[in-house]
């Protein structure tokens, strides 16, 4: 059979405008090691542009990727603009104990009042957590019975968003 969904991430992609602070924060604080880094200058939307294009690999072979333009006019236009909405994010998984590590490491690294919280979904507990760049991170744990909130979610997932879609808005995340 084939398959017909993706496999997993390959890379999300960023802009930075200073890819040395990134480095540190991914590296030194949540533990992705760069592997990566590509000096590229090619012709797009119109223009040549010259930039530098990193990735941090996560332990599935994914890479939360960024670049880094020399041109000024070029930074300006493609970003970084991260939105300050706590719900743009990345989430990502990982062990309870790596949860506990990078809590410690986040705290050393001294963020931004209002940049670093914890939350309980229920499902799963999240540490959040804004990089250099201001984009928010998300690193979750997942609950004990995941599997039963899973099934439980799947079997009504259609059944829940067109109640909701109705105006219907009742909550039902009853596993906290």
């Amino acid at each position: 059979m084939t398959n017909t969904r993706p496999s997993r991430l390959h890379h999300t992609a960023y802009v930075t405008k200073d890819l040395e602070k990134t480095r540190q924060f991914y590296e030194d604080v949540i533990g992705a090691p760069l592997v990566a880094t590509w000096a590229e200058q090619e012709e797009l939307f119109g223009k040549e542009r010259t930039y530098a294009h990193c990735f941090f690999e996560l332990a599935d072979g994914s890479a939360l990727a960024f670049f880094q333009f020399r041109d000024e006019d070029d930074a300006k236009e493609f970003g970084p603009h991260q939105a300050e909405s706590p719900f743009i994010h990345v989430a990502l998984n990982v062990t309870p104990d790596y949860q506990e590590a990078v809590i410690k490491r986040i705290e050393n690294y001294g963020p931004a009042e209002g940049d670093f919280y914890i939350l309980d979904h229920g499902y799963c507990k999240s540490v959040y957590v804004r990089d250099p760049n201001r984009m928010l991170l998300e690193f979750t744990t997942d609950a004990n019975d995941l599997d039963e909130v899973i099934a439980s979610r799947r079997e009504t997932a259609h059944a829940d968003l067109k109640r909701w879609l109705s105006g219907d808005h009742t909550p039902n995340n009853d596993v906290r």
